[in-house]
Parts: structure tokens; C-alpha cells; sequence
């Protein structure tokens, strides 16, 4: 099975950063495509993860916000 994962981020935001930065190395690891999404470029986005950037949606679903739980995020990705 072929996941996908994308984290919602904004600019500016330091804990973006460090989980993009999480993301890449535990994706690049299992060789799992993500992407990055800035809220502030949707409203509907910005009112839905607006308060809890960063959030990290797999398959399309919201799997965790704040902070990288990185066994959780292998364990469904795997």
C-alpha cells in the first residue's frame, strides 16, 4: 500500500519546521511521498488547522498536530 503524507505548516512557524524536517527524514527512510501545505494559502484550511500547526494528515486523515509522535507515524506508514 502506497501512503502519502502532508504536513500543514505556515510560515514562520518554528515547530513547522521541525516537523517538516522530521517528516523528511522518516518519510525519505520508508520511502513514503510527502508534501507541505501552508494553511494561510486557503481559508478553509487555515480555519481547520489554523491553531494546531504544524498537523500531519496521512491518507488524508489527520494523524497527530503540535509535534511528530515518530513511532506512531512509522507504525502507519508500515
Amino acid at each position: 500500500m502506497t501512503h502519502q503524507v502532508i504536513v500543514m505548516s505556515r510560515q514562520g512557524c518554528p515547530s513547522c519546521v521541525t516537523a517538516e524536517a522530521e517528516v523528511a527524514r522518516i518519510c525519505g527512510e520508508l520511502g513514503v511521498e510527502w508534501s507541505v501545505a501552508d494553511v494561510d494559502t486557503d481559508p478553509e484550511w487555515r480555519g481547520e488547522y489554523g491553531d494546531r500547526v504544524p498537523v500531519i494528515l496521512v491518507d488524508g486523515a489527520e494523524h497527530g498536530y503540535w509535534t511528530v509522535e515518530e513511532d506512531r507515524l512509522r507504525r502507519a506508514l508500515t
